[in-house]
């Protein structure tokens, strides 16, 4: 099941959904629309080690737009800080994104209940295709939780990507054990 318009904005009013900015015109009948923050980074090696800490390169989108190349990797981050206290969001892509050839996460579209931070988005793309600053990127979606929430994700001690920012994330990858 997933929450419409009007069980969002309750949510919203009850503080279990927190938003920041938020902008009534962006709610949609059963999702909120969120925009490409100003910032892109890549990773600055060309092999990556799953391993290893892969460290990146941020940069911020120009005024005039910025061009993506395909088979590159774009680290991207959502406009909109977010906080979900009592269900599971799950960020998509909007079909004008898609429809102009860009894939905002690789495998990552899923949040947990208790995240609390803007988004990283794993932008490609299928042909050069420029973007800018603010435009609508993807909307989140929100699923009810069944239960008791044993392991809020803001609570747990080994979750890697907490800390507040602006910017995109790297991959924390090296930080688990294998």
């Amino acid at each position: 099941m997933i929450l419409s318009d009007s069980r969002i904005l309750e949510e919203i009013e009850k503080g279990t959904i927190v938003i920041e900015p938020y902008d009534r015109k962006y709610l949609g009948s059963n999702s909120y629309d969120v925009h490409l923050g100003k910032y892109l980074a890549m990773y600055n090696d060309t092999v990556l080690d799953a391993r290893k800490h892969n460290t990146i390169s941020h940069f911020e989108i120009p005024e005039e737009g910025y061009v993506l190349q395909p088979g590159q990797l774009y680290l991207g981050v959502t406009e909109e800080y977010t906080e979900t206290h009592a269900h599971v969001p799950f960020l998509e892509g909007k079909s004008s994104t898609g429809r102009l050839g860009i894939d905002i996460h690789a495998t990552a579209g899923k949040g947990d209940v208790g995240f609390c931070n803007a988004w990283t988005l794993e932008i490609s793309c299928v042909h050069p295709v420029r973007v800018y600053a603010g435009m609508p990127i993807g909307q989140l979606i929100y699923f009810p939780v069944e239960g008791p929430v044993i392991n809020n994700y803001s609570n747990k001690g080994d979750a890697k990507y907490n800390g507040r920012t602006n910017k995109p994330v790297e991959s924390m990858m090296w930080k688990n054990k294998f």
